[in-house]
């Protein structure tokens, strides 16, 4: 069922125990937003559960509130009787939290993905969104819980890693006007920008360094793809996380207009990245094969030959192009 806002405000309300969870392989949205919403929970007198179904990347570590996140199956032993999911546009991105689906709690899904399925009791999805951490934002709002600085903090790293740093074509004067006023309530703002941007672990450069040579172009120079393999993130010892932001170097190659990162997630099955520039719809073109996300940032997951996928992939993004006259 489609509801407002406000209706899973009342939920919360009426609620004692939440758990409150984002996706796999989470972002910066994920877990800030996730932060944010199980912070002003615990302010309301709620006994709050924050859980991801993959660790806090170190990345993300810094915000408040992580360090008390549940990962995994550890999450499934605890009583509760309202599931809050953020950020996750299908059931199967819940991964090892999805048989929380299954209990009798009372389920409300907040997403802004335009590909985003309702598949709970109380489903908010405001595609306009420029981040669910803009929609949690309202949520606070709506429950009359004040934005501490610590919520500040999560809330504004969602927004800003979501927009790309206010780069992105979601960004709109209404995304400024809420980063503002998280500021004006004590988003420290220096040092998050320096957590997220100006201090890299090693090991997400020695990845980049590996995986700049395998950057490939369509010969008519519009379609940019490079691949991770389970091999090379083993033998560099890095991690998933460290394989975040390396699609940009791929989009940022004059006259590409869409970029493709092939990530093994697991032996033969590999999750794609899609990132556009101006024309292409990239939600649209990873529907093709059976995914979804933004018009201009999209992901789908296939098995089969690395070699394989891509030749499918790239011909339909050349074909994707060439529908969209770019």
């Amino acid at each position: 069922m489609k509801s407002d806002l406000q209706a899973i405000a009342g939920v919360l309300q009426r609620s004692r125990k939440v758990i409150v969870s984002g996706h796999i392989m989470p972002d910066g949205d994920c877990v800030g937003s996730v932060a944010a919403l199980g912070l002003a929970l615990a302010r309301l007198g709620k006994e709050a559960t924050m859980a991801l179904p993959d660790p806090v990347p170190e990345l993300f570590r810094f915000l408040p509130g992580t360090a008390d996140f549940l990962t995994g199956e550890t999450a499934l032993g605890g009583d509760y009787d309202t599931f809050m999911v953020l950020d996750c546009s299908v059931p199967e991105r819940l991964g090892a939290l999805r048989p929380l689906l299954e209990r009798r709690l009372t389920v409300c899904n907040i997403d802004h993905h335009v590909s985003s399925h309702s598949f709970a009791h109380y489903n908010y999805i405001d595609p306009r969104a420029a981040a669910t951490a803009e929609i949690v934002q309202d949520l606070c709002a709506l429950l009359g819980v004040e934005i501490t600085p610590g919520i500040a903090a999560c809330l504004y790293t969602g927004i800003v890693t979501d927009t790309g740093s206010f780069q992105y074509e979601n960004t709109t004067p209404e995304t400024h006007r809420r980063a503002a006023a998280l500021i004006e309530r004590g988003a420290p703002v220096h040092e998050i920008n320096i957590q997220l941007y100006e201090q890299k672990p090693l090991a997400h450069l020695r990845v980049l360094e590996a995986v700049l040579p395998t950057l490939s172009l369509t010969p008519c120079g519009r379609v940019a793809w490079m691949s991770v393999t389970r091999r090379l993130l083993e033998s560099l010892e890095a991690r998933d996380e460290h394989v975040n932001g390396l699609i940009n170097y791929a989009r940022s190659v004059r006259g590409v207009e869409v970029a493709l990162l092939f990530r093994e997630i697991s032996p033969g099955r590999y999750k794609i990245s899609f990132r556009s520039k101006e024309a292409v719809d990239v939600n649209r073109l990873a529907a093709r094969f059976g995914g979804g996300g933004h018009v201009r940032a999209a992901g789908c997951v296939l098995e089969g030959e690395l070699p394989s996928l891509q030749t499918q992939v790239v011909a339909a993004a050349l074909e994707a192009i060439r529908v969209s006259g770019a």
